[in-house]
């Protein structure tokens, strides 16, 4: 043989033995696994634009110019339970003149940066650390996201988490405003927000995603909120207009959490809102008069938004509509990322309950699936609610097989979900 070829096999396996070696050590092997995924993610985002992909619905009931759907139930606080019973709702917040401005003190700041996808894990411990938790974040994650590139973290797991596993209480609630922000600033108590932001993704494009904010601190002069950031960074300074504008497309959602003994001056400070089915009926008229404030992105956002709190009120015929209205504004907008919102269904996920509940079980299976599960390009679905709505869905079709496949990857990406462990004992599941 000759001896060139000869040396050159020698230094080709000399190399991939190298290579094997490199590969056999965690950081290199895992920085080399980032970015082959990464080049991989990149792939079919390229190969599948989500831009490109539309709410294609089997059955809508939109007609041809939106119109507002009159709710056909109002639900009963038996099916929403209202507030533990205090002293007697005042019929308006406190009237105390507010400041022109205010900074809340103590607050300690931890970034998401170093963590998968730790938005909220960060953010409630932020809120949590207020109150003078001496948990650390680290404990959160696993909680709030037993499997670690989870994509979304709902506002009620967090509510769950202060309330089950803290000496701290927490509440959820909808339609809030700047006026709300400002008034609970200056009465002592910071405010988790739930809202959308557009950033530069992975891809290197401008993308709308879910973002969760501690909300610190106000300034009317200077019109700007203080906002303890993870994704951006402390302290930082978003104007009244852009923040409410971003917190539009949640519904304007939000959690308070505080001291048990602090429940009274906390109902006092919300006033009507206290009472969730009041709160949620007031959501919806702000909702429904800012479907004709808007166009756009925010028109859908709105539609989205009325759909969303007639699900809470039960009314899924009138929310099926909504949705329907708000997946036809969508289907309108440019293929453009940054004005489509299409990981809508990662977070936001009333268009199942109104569809399953109004026998369109189809359009569940296309949502959980080409709106949902199909979107996410880093190949690890977890999604656990659309498995778990697709599943249903199945079942309701007579597609068995598929609903166990589902309920199976529900419970791979959140091991102990209750939805799917209910599910699974339904269909004889091994969890």
């Amino acid at each position: 043989m000759n001896s060139t070829p000869k040396k050159l096999l020698i230094a080709v396996a000399a190399l991939v033995l190298l290579a094997a070696l490199a590969l056999s050590l965690p950081p290199v092997r895992e920085s080399v696994a980032w970015r082959v995924e990464n080049v991989l993610t990149r792939v079919r985002f390229a190969l599948n634009p989500p831009e490109k992909v539309d709410f294609a619905l089997s059955s809508p009931t939109a007609a041809a110019a939106p119109s507002l759907p009159a709710p056909t139930h109002t639900a009963t606080s038996a099916a929403t339970p209202t507030p533990a019973e205090a002293t007697p709702l005042p019929s308006t917040p406190t009237s105390t003149p507010l400041p022109s401005s205010a900074r809340l003190e103590g607050v300690t700041y931890q970034t998401q940066h170093g963590f998968y996808n730790y938005c909220a894990p960060a953010n409630l411990y932020m809120g949590l650390r207020f109150w003078d938790w001496q948990g650390d974040v680290n404990e959160l994650g696993p909680m709030l996201k037993p499997f670690a590139k989870d994509k979304n973290v709902m506002p009620y797991e967090m509510v769950d988490y202060v309330n089950t596993y803290t000496n701290l209480k927490a509440i959820e609630r909808v339609g809030g405003d700047l006026d709300l922000l400002k008034r609970m600033i200056a009465a002592g108590y910071p405010v988790l927000i739930e809202k959308g932001f557009r950033t530069r993704d992975i891809h290197g494009q401008i993308s709308w995603m879910g973002h969760y904010n501690f909300v610190t601190g106000y300034d009317d002069d200077r019109q700007i909120f203080i906002v303890q950031d993870s994704y951006i960074k402390e302290n930082n300074e978003v104007d009244y207009a852009l923040l409410s504008e971003e917190w539009l497309s949640f519904n304007y959602t939000y959690i308070l959490i505080y001291p048990p003994e602090d429940e009274d001056k906390i109902l006092a400070l919300l006033g009507p809102d206290a009472d969730e089915i009041a709160n949620i009926q007031s959501a919806l008229e702000k909702a429904s008069t800012e479907i004709y404030q808007t166009e756009g992105t925010n028109q859908f956002f709105a539609w989205y938004n009325y759909g969303t709190n007639l699900v809470s009120l039960q009314d899924f015929g009138g929310a099926a509509q909504a949705f329907d209205n708000a997946f036809a504004i969508y289907n309108s907008l440019p293929d453009d990322l940054s004005l489509r919102p299409y990981r809508i269904l990662w977070y936001e996920t009333g268009p199942y309950f109104a569809y399953y509940y109004t026998g369109r079980y189809s359009d569940v299976v296309q949502l959980a699936t080409n709106n949902s599960i199909a979107q996410v390009k880093d190949d690890e679905p977890a999604l656990e609610e659309s498995f778990y709505w697709r599943a249903m869905a199945r079942v309701a079709l007579g597609e068995t097989g598929g609903a166990v496949e589902d309920v199976q990857a529900c419970l791979q990406y959140h091991e102990g979900f209750e939805p799917c462990m209910l599910l699974a004992q339904q269909l004889g599941v091994q969890p």
